[in-house]
């Protein structure tokens, strides 16, 4: 089945495409999420209990030791329990941009519906209203019934955050970081081929050809290699017949001349608005 495809299109006028995480990645990831924030929470519990007579004792009986180095211990361990349960999600998805341990493992990344990077209270506002979507406690059936009747897969908390859930691109993509902090916004215009240096006047091509070499050039990083340099063959191929360009054959490539027909077709494009 294809991915569900998220398109954004940027006060550029450039359009960005992610494609939507999976029902059965988010609930993987959100297991593994969850497996780490109980280990974390058994480690702090063990320490606690070597550190705290007083940890000892509640254990075995409600009342608990009231010396101060107990107390101490005590109350450093309820802080770390918290910020685990309630901090966990919220500071792995603002400080890794939308990514915690599990995402990060399953190529998952939370974004704004805009396209841009979560902020601190979009990752805190949709975390917020985890606590409805785990019900029945950790089930998530409120979650589920939630994605699955979203055009965009979105939990209860991505409603409220206006946020999605997409998967990285992988191969030779540009990473996130790169998308909206670099000078290149337009991933179709990021060269990850052999340059390709040719002569040929570019004005022959249409526009519809141009927007055929766009496409292409966005989607690769989606596409496995074998079937991407058929692709990128099938595309060159019209084009190359057109424009009758002169080229070093040992040093040519399809994707690569793609590439800079694309980069020279918006320079002239530029030049004659």
């Amino acid at each position: 089945m294809a991915d569900e495809i998220l398109v954004v299109k940027t006060p550029e006028r450039i359009e960005l495409q992610f494609a939507l995480a999976t029902i059965g990645n988010r609930f993987l990831a959100c297991a593994i999420d969850h497996a780490i924030q109980a280990l974390a929470l058994t480690l702090t519990a063990i320490i606690a209990y070597n550190l705290s007579e007083g940890v000892r004792a509640l254990s075995r009986s409600v009342i608990g030791d009231t010396r101060e180095g107990s107390l101490w211990v005590i109350a450093i361990a309820t802080l770390a329990s918290f910020v685990i349960i309630f901090g966990y999600f919220v500071i792995f998805e603002t400080v890794w941009s939308g990514q915690t341990p599990g995402k990060r493992l399953l190529k998952l990344r939370v974004i704004q519906e805009d396209g841009r990077p979560i902020s601190f209270f979009s990752a805190l506002t949709r975390n917020l209203l985890r606590g409805a979507d785990v019900m029945p406690p950790l089930f998530y059936s409120i979650g589920l019934i939630s994605v699955f009747s979203s055009a965009r897969a979105k939990r209860l908390g991505d409603y409220v955050a206006n946020t999605v859930v997409i998967k990285e691109r992988t191969a030779e993509a540009p990473s996130f970081a790169e998308v909206f902090e670099g000078e290149i916004i337009d991933s179709a215009m990021r060269r990850i081929a052999p340059p390709v240096d040719f002569q040929g006047d570019v004005r022959v091509v249409t526009l519809s050809e141009i927007l055929a070499v766009e496409t292409f050039l966005r989607r690769r990083y989606e596409i496995p290699e074998r079937p991407r340099l058929w692709l990128a063959w099938r595309i060159a191929v019209p084009l190359l017949e057109k424009i009758r360009p002169y080229y070093d054959p040992a040093n040519f490539n399809y994707e690569g001349f793609l590439e800079e027909l694309l980069a020279r077709y918006r320079v002239q494009t530029k030049y004659q608005e």
